[in-house]
């Protein structure tokens, strides 16, 4: 990291890596905790080494994080930024300590970090193991589509342009030390997302099976993007219906990307 830095004098970073799979997570949290909160911690001390010298002043860290570390909602409200921390899976356990850790280096060292916390997203090029890629591509090849449980935690789904464009908003106008949310005003069931992709395809229902429900499974996600919205000027441009007809269509003409993955076992 610090060859990289020294050759190419960065002042912006955008920190989206991580391990994201929350049933990975299950299995094995100790990869999560070596790549979500040390790859973090490395990220954030060679940016201050590299930085330090003239003070951070137009420097930018954004760390991109994720609504679940605030835990699982009830049928009603949001999260806020101010809504406390509670994860409930090892993977947003660290990726809620890789937060903590960019607000400490603000706080301690007024280190120009800034922390986003989106909803789930969805669009090109998504690795075939999430929800909408994942059942896309098992309807196309006419496998079963695994639901967990009964099928009604809700998720708010925001169009990865979307959020592309919030984190450049960030990026341009953000203020370090600050969080901001990012939702997609998007709330559905799963099992509603898995029949219109069904739908969609000219699939049959009878593709749908129930599976065992995941270990501490949170029930609710909801965003509360009222901040970025009013301070940055950001909002979603992309309609639930509009964005994942478009992630069907891509998904569809790009075939041989995600037989690629899947032949080498999804990875």
């Amino acid at each position: 990291m610090k060859n990289l830095f020294d050759e190419y004098g960065f002042d912006t970073v955008v920190h989206f890596a991580a391990e994201s799979h929350v049933d990975k997570s299950i299995a094995g949290p100790a990869r999560f905790v070596t790549t979500n909160v040390v790859g973090t911690q490395v990220l954030l001390q060679t940016a201050k080494e590299a930085w330090e010298p003239d003070e951070y002043r137009g420097k930018r860290f954004i760390h991109v994080s994720t609504d679940e570390v605030y835990g699982t909602l009830g049928d009603s409200g949001y999260f806020s930024e101010a809504t406390r921390l509670a994860p409930n899976s090892p993977y947003s356990a660290s990726k809620a300590g890789s937060d903590l850790l960019a607000r400490a280096y603000f706080e301690t060292f007024g280190f120009p970090s800034i922390i986003t916390r989106c909803s789930n997203n969805y669009g090109p090029y998504q690795f075939p193991e999430k929800l909408i890629p994942l059942m896309i591509t098992n309807a196309l090849r006419n496998k079963p589509l695994p639901v967990y449980g009964d099928g009604l935690n809700v998720r708010d789904w925001l169009y990865v342009e979307d959020h592309c464009r919030a984190v450049e908003a960030v990026m341009e106008k953000g203020v370090p030390g600050e969080v901001y949310n990012i939702g997609g005003n998007n709330e559905k069931q799963n099992i509603d997302i898995v029949k219109l992709i069904l739908a969609e395809l000219g699939k049959p229902e009878s593709l749908i099976t129930y599976v065992k429900d995941r270990l501490g499974h949170d029930r609710r996600y909801a965003i509360d993007a009222t901040k970025i919205k009013r301070e940055l000027g950001w909002t979603p441009s992309v309609d639930f219906d509009t964005g994942i007809r478009a992630a069907i269509k891509w998904y569809l003409d790009n075939r041989e990307w995600w037989e690629k993955i899947l032949a080498r076992g999804g990875k």
